[in-house]
């Protein structure tokens, strides 16, 4: 077939990975062509947070939290451990830094300190309750222009106010704190002065990837949607030369001087990969990765000889799933007093306030005949219900009817019935003794709340801020699934982003970066943004490496 473009580097998929690659391309001075497979950019990035989690990088050293190199060797170590090696753990303390200074110097990147929301496991040796992680700043999603129309959009349920996740922790207590109060004031009149003034601001996950697109476009490089990957060009030696996608349903080549970045998502939307790979059960409705993420580079790089690792784990996301709804994520809603998480015979079986990511490992882990974690159960109190935000309801404001109708929610006047609702015998005694924990503010059993993780979500009025007795009628119970953002499993690179062989040599061309490539995090999630900052800083390292190897 013949090369009909050719461009110095070649991007598969349009997350923070792929931008991040096509960027540091532009600022390389290399012409650069991202190709992204649906027909809107941004990938699992637009949908999440957008938070990235760099140890050591500039905006903590302004915070005056000084982080250090060995600080946060430290952590990984005590967290990631020799699941991953050393040399990738220490390339990516060596990139990240580099690379968000980078992108705030020379593009429209930017990031801001989130303060005190913590490393996930802060008590390990290096974790930081203050937390390394930071987040995007606001944008007017008018800036685009026309470049936002094709933009994917979070549709997260804020009602046309913008808040950023720092905002969000406040929010949480708006009926119980003078804080949240403050805050619910100070979002408000964000979105006055942006009517008034016209613009239409975005955060979270959707800033960055505007930031990022708008980056993009005023460097020069080129964007291609709809497109495919079908397969990638090698050439005798074995060398990746190109791509081959479609484009307005027809088959082309594209060239790529210097190599190909494949940043294209995992697994998480093909249910026969789920199903090969991770535990069981798993299901495709409880994914919260953006569409097209069905393995096709995953399949492609093993085709060519690529290693693979972590194809079993995902970055879990414990989830309510509505009949005909997108699944709604329980991050902040697992920290709330008055709610615990019961298996199917009503008894607890893990800190409920634990990182999300872990909480689903529990779940697989304490999952057993006659006491199945999958699904679980929610149980949540009235006074819970009318204090605290829950999937994504703000206090007092009525569960949906057709929750009630279809039998998705149960609710019933006291825990007794509730339990036969949802035949959860045990369910009565667990209250029972729980709440004799929550008098006293202290989880005998799990240590909710012992953390600083925990508390992070919690209701600082109260003694425990994680426990309160569940009393108060109605009694609702939602179940609860193994959702992900993402399968965290994928081709292996080395401290560049190479794409290596089982015996560990590159694969000359082939670069991979973000959740098609096994995660430098290991099984483990050390903390707010620990997906996006490595997928940032190996797209970013892949390039810089490319760049050399056109100067030789």
């Amino acid at each position: 077939m013949t090369t009909e473009y050719a461009y110095d580097v070649v991007v598969v998929g349009s997350g923070a990975a792929g931008f991040a690659a096509a960027v540091t391309a532009r600022l390389r001075g290399l012409s650069v062509l991202l190709v992204e497979k649906t027909d809107a950019y941004g990938g699992s990035t637009a949908l999440s947070g957008g938070a990235i989690w760099v140890p050591g990088n500039f905006h903590l050293d302004r915070a005056g939290l000084a982080d250090t190199r060995e600080k946060a060797r430290a952590y990984l170590d005590a967290t990631v451990g020799d699941r991953v090696p050393a040399a990738r753990k220490d390339a990516y303390l060596s990139h990240g830094p580099r690379m968000v200074k980078e992108f705030h110097d020379r593009t429209e990147i930017r990031f801001m300190y989130t303060p005190g929301y913590s490393d996930y496991f802060p008590e390990a040796q290096g974790g930081m309750a203050q937390g390394r992680s930071v987040e995007p700043c606001i944008v007017d999603f008018k800036r685009l222009g026309e470049l936002g129309a094709s933009m994917r959009r979070a549709g997260l349920p804020t009602y046309g106010l913008t808040m950023t996740s720092y905002d969000f922790r406040f929010l949480n207590m708006v009926s119980r704190t003078w804080a949240g109060k403050k805050t619910s004031v100070k979002v408000g009149l964000r979105a006055v002065k942006a009517l008034a003034t016209g613009r239409k601001l975005l955060s979270l996950g959707e800033a960055l990837i505007a930031r990022m697109r708008l980056s993009l476009d005023r460097l020069g490089g080129e964007l291609w949607l709809s497109a495919p990957l079908t397969g990638l060009v090698t050439d005798p030696a074995g060398r990746v030369t190109g791509v081959r996608v479609l484009r307005a349903g027809r088959e082309v080549t594209v060239a790529a001087r210097g190599g190909v970045v494949l940043a294209s998502g995992g697994f998480s939307h093909d249910q026969a990969l789920r199903e090969k790979h991770l535990p069981a059960p798993t299901s495709t409705a409880w994914t919260h990765a953006s569409p097209g993420q069905t393995g096709d580079v995953l399949k492609l790089g093993e085709e060519l000889g690529a290693a693979t690792d972590l194809l079993d784990k995902v970055w879990g996301a414990p989830s309510v799933c509505p009949p005909g709804e997108k699944p709604f994520f329980l991050v902040a809603d697992r920290g709330i007093p008055g709610m615990v998480i019961v298996n199917e015979a009503g008894e607890r079986y893990a800190n409920e306030a634990l990182p999300y990511h872990a909480f689903v490992d529990r779940m697989y882990a304490a999952d057993r005949p006659g006491a199945s974690t999958v699904p679980s159960w929610l149980i949540l109190d009235a006074r819970s219900k009318a204090r605290y935000i829950f999937a994504g309801l703000f206090p007092g404001q009525p569960f949906p009817k057709k929750w009630l109708e279809s039998g998705f929610l149960r609710k019933a006047d006291t825990v007794e019935e509730l339990a036969r609702q949802i035949c959860a015998p045990g369910l009565p005694a667990s209250i029972s003794r729980f709440n004799s924990f929550a008098e006293v503010g202290t989880d005998k059993d799990y240590g909710r709340g012992e953390s600083v993780y925990d508390r992070y979500y919690g209701d600082p009025t109260l003694t425990n801020p994680n426990l309160a007795p569940i009393e108060e009628g109605p009694f609702y119970a939602v179940p609860v699934h193994p959702g992900d953002i993402g399968t965290k499993g994928g081709l292996v690179t080395d401290t560049d982003g190479r794409v290596l062989r089982e015996d560990s040599t590159p694969i000359p061309g082939l670069y991979a970066s973000g959740n098609c490539s096994a995660a430098v995090m290991g099984e483990t999630y050390p903390g707010p943004g620990a997906t996006i900052g490595p997928a940032m800083a190996f797209g970013w390292a892949a390039v810089n490496a490319i760049a050399r190897s056109l100067e030789e």
